[in-house]
């Protein structure tokens, strides 16, 4: 197999070419683009790229711009770099679809161990071949893919994750801090809201039958019931 394939959208070339030797230095291909629409192009030449690194702010499409015109068309994970820590900015991506959130400045060896780690998440999806079924849910862990009473629904990567830990957990109260030690599997310093973020999004896209399964237990946590 060959070298897993990275796009790296940032308009401040410096930024690039840190980011890109890291990646390189890891044993990652590596493109790049200064801008969205570039971005975009790129994309859509290329149609083996593993993950895009993507940055906010930048002329001609912004960040919230690029990730919407990818979004229509794939679900390949996407970590978004910026120097906002707001928290609009954080809920907005991920509303977007965003499976991470870096904020600048970054540790390189930190933004590299992330996309190591959803790559490996991504190729233990690949590799597996179970089906899990809670109530109206099943869960296509070869396909990635997830159906509500056999309706495909389309989740993010990271909304996937989330969903088939709660059904391979179900009937079990689990707290913030374990969701995130084990979907979120590095050093996480978020807040709930991350959660809580990613179970409303999951829940609306459900439906109301399947997503009134993941139960809120307050001060705590979530537990599916089937």
């Amino acid at each position: 197999m060959g070298r897993a394939k990275i796009l790296v959208v940032d308009d401040e070339s410096r930024m690039r070419t840190l980011v890109r030797d890291f990646l390189v230095k890891s044993d990652y291909d590596v493109l790049e683009a200064e801008d969205g629409r570039k971005a975009v192009d790129i994309f859509f030449e290329n149609k083996d790229i593993a993950l895009v690194l993507l940055d906010v702010m930048m002329p001609n499409m912004d960040g919230w711009e690029t990730l919407k015109e990818i979004r229509q068309y794939s679900q390949v994970p996407i970590i978004m770099l910026t120097a906002r820590g707001e928290e609009r900015d954080e809920l907005q991506g991920f509303k977007l679809g965003v499976d991470e959130y870096i904020t600048k400045p970054f540790s390189p060896k930190i933004l590299v161990a992330r996309v190591d780690a959803v790559l490996r998440r991504v190729g233990a999806a690949a590799e597996g071949d179970a089906v899990f079924v809670c109530g109206p849910i099943k869960i296509d862990t070869v396909a990635h893919q997830v159906y509500v009473e056999d309706k495909p629904v389309e989740l993010s990567f990271k909304e996937f994750e989330l969903l088939e830990y709660f059904v391979k957990n179900k009937g079990i109260a689990l707290s913030r801090e374990k969701i995130l030690n084990n979907v979120w599997d590095y050093d996480y310093f978020g807040e709930a809201r991350t959660i809580d973020t990613h179970v409303k999004k999951l829940r609306s896209k459900l439906g109301t039958k399947a997503g009134d399964m993941i139960k809120t237990i307050w001060g705590m946590g979530y537990k599916m019931e089937e």
